[in-house]
């Protein structure tokens, strides 16, 4: 057997264990897995965020990781700086976000938008 893939014969073949240099790394694992009841931070930053208003200080419960990425927070300011962090899908409870619905909202946030939430009142 050979690691040389069939249509180029002198290509090695990748080596899919490695991780990809072209992949934003991340210091920790996933912060809040599924079923997480988390809190969104309710600040009003005097800057780009991809936190929504409507969304500011409300409760939902992750479903899922969605992947690390910088933090647009900073790289939409230009800055080379921008942290990265997990993304989350999270679900929240249309009401909860205007008043009234009866279906369920998903956001992607990062990481840094959202607390764990252990006193959730619902």
């Amino acid at each position: 057997m050979t690691d040389a893939h069939p249509a180029a014969p002198d290509m090695a073949a990748p080596d899919l264990a490695a991780p990809d240099p072209a992949a934003p790394e991340m210091a920790a694992p996933d912060r809040f897995p599924p079923g997480t009841r988390v809190r969104t931070y309710r600040h009003d930053p005097p800057h780009h965020t991809r936190l929504p208003r409507y969304a500011r200080g409300k409760r939902g419960v992750v479903v899922e990781p969605e992947g690390p990425e910088e933090l647009a927070d900073i790289s939409a300011r230009g800055r080379g700086d921008a942290p990265v962090e997990q993304i989350y899908a999270v679900r929240f409870e249309a009401r909860d976000l205007w008043g009234e619905g009866d279906h369920h909202v998903v956001l992607d946030l990062w990481e840094s938008y959202l607390e764990e939430d252990p006193d959730d009142e619902r």
